[in-house]
């Protein structure tokens, strides 16, 4: 076994589990849901996940963008400005600091996101509904971990 650049990691994975496979699989599917999305829209994956992000979240500043995309303050600036230009949101002033600009997805951008992804979240909330209470509890806590991992 090679072994990674810190010396002590191995460049190999073990044997994984079947849920973790299986979280894996969600992921790429939610990326190839993301591409799907931002072709309908007729933009691209970076501005795709900054409305998704907009959508989740609410509104915010710019460099939180920024930061929750992981680009940096001018790259943010064009993409907003992009996104602003083609109507999908708008910016307004901070409520609480005049100086500071907030960025919300308009409701255009809203509704054309919700009608594509309506199908999927419709057939994943069915999903969800047929669990019985302890095993959606057990599927709840167990994608709460699995966050809290993709965070860290």
């Amino acid at each position: 076994m090679e072994l990674g650049p810190m010396d002590d990691q191995p460049y190999e994975l073990p044997e994984l589990a079947d849920a973790t496979i299986a979280v894996q699989h969600v992921i790429n599917a939610s990326h190839e849901l993301t591409a799907r999305a931002s072709r309908e829209l007729g933009i691209n994956a970076t501005d795709m996940s900054a409305l998704s992000l907009l959508e989740q979240h609410g509104p915010m500043g710019p460099a939180e963008l920024a930061s929750r995309l992981g680009i940096r303050s001018p790259s943010v600036t064009v993409l907003i400005d992009r996104l602003e230009k083609a109507g999908h949101v708008e910016r307004t002033s901070h409520p609480h600091d005049r100086r500071r600009v907030t960025v919300a997805a308009t409701p255009t951008a809203h509704r054309a996101t919700l009608d594509f992804l309506r199908p999927s979240i419709l057939a994943i909330d069915e999903a969800s509904r047929a669990l019985t209470p302890d095993e959606n509890r057990a599927v709840v806590d167990f994608l709460r971990d699995v966050m809290r991992a993709m965070r860290a």
